[in-house]
């Protein structure tokens, strides 16, 4: 799959450069670069765990023992990633200070090169990462209907709706994306940190680009476990998706969807349980059916229809 072999070629060069950053920091005595490295380490890690959590979850899509198949192997993956990016950033910070209180003397030149190499490399790989979205969204060439009485116009909703959504919620490749775009803003702030030091004699920038990258990647990581943990917890979908879901369902003007749950099961997919009601006796196949053909996303539905009392009831 796309997103495994991009992460994959990621992974090694993200790997490469870090070792060359954390040798060349410590060598050099540089905190912003070897913070930098750090920065990278941390990604390195949860960049490895997202590819393995990539095979995992190909080779584990039929196993019966997975209820919903294995699509939250992903945002497990990220949760974890996200967690040892704040084991990351604590040490990171907690090196910094350090410096700040026991400076030592930093080899400028050498360590501006090996950050400059370093904010290429992370370049080439948001490049690699950054065209997973993969063209533009189709809309369809129909006027939306608000007032849900054209099936078929709630229908091209929903599946535009749908095919965006689809396009987000990768969460292995969208972290691993961040990752190296956070990893490119470090190398940054280790340049203009080394650049300061070597130019205008500001040694103290080295450390506290240290701690600004600490703070970045804290920061990151709490993003990340908050986005994964509403996945890993059947977080409820956002409102516009379970908008377009009833109206798609209650279109013919006789059914009312009275209670709707709707979560993420994996990239792009969720399951559905419901309850609705309907004056005509309708079977749950066929509203299940409505919802297959215009919202392929869904591919979990459980459906309860109940017959709704006559006037004179």
């Amino acid at each position: 799959m796309p997103g495994e072999r991009r992460t994959l070629i990621v992974v090694i060069t993200t790997s490469a450069m870090m070792v060359i950053e954390i040798a060349t920091g410590i060598a050099l005595g540089s905190m912003a670069l070897l913070a930098d490295g750090l920065h990278m380490a941390s990604h390195a890690v949860a960049l490895t765990i997202a590819y393995f959590a990539y095979i995992y979850a190909r080779r584990h899509a039929r196993d019966g023992r997975f209820s919903f198949g294995t699509g939250k192997v992903n945002s497990l993956a990220g949760f974890t990633g996200a967690v040892l990016l704040a084991v990351f950033a604590l040490g990171m910070a907690w090196e910094s200070v350090d410096r700040f209180l026991n400076p030592v003397a930093i080899e400028f030149t050498q360590a501006i090169v090996v950050a400059i190499v370093g904010l290429i490399v992370n370049a080439l790989c948001a490049v690699v990462l950054g065209h997973h979205d993969g063209g533009h969204h189709h809309h369809g060439a129909e006027s939306l209907d608000e007032s849900g009485r054209h099936p078929e116009r709630t229908q091209g909703r929903l599946a535009a709706h749908t095919h965006d959504h689809n396009h987000h919620h990768d969460h292995n490749l969208r972290s691993a994306y961040l990752h190296v775009v956070a990893d490119a803003f470090t190398s940054v702030l280790a340049i203009f940190a080394l650049l300061a030091g070597k130019y205008a004699d500001a040694v103290w920038l080295d450390p506290a680009m240290g701690i600004v990258g600490a703070v970045l990647v804290a920061r990151w990581s709490v993003g990340l476990i908050r986005a994964t943990a509403q996945v890993l917890l059947d977080w409820q979908a956002p409102n516009d998706l379970c908008g377009v879901i009833q109206c798609a369902l209650s279109a013919d003007g006789d059914t009312e969807v009275v209670d709707l749950h709707v979560w993420v099961i994996g990239p792009g997919r969720h399951a559905a349980a419901m309850s609705i009601v309907s004056a005509a006796a309708r079977q749950p196949d066929e509203y299940k059916e409505r919802l297959k053909q215009v919202c392929p996303g869904l591919v979990h539905v459980t459906i309860e229809v109940n017959l709704a009392p006559k006037a004179d009831e």
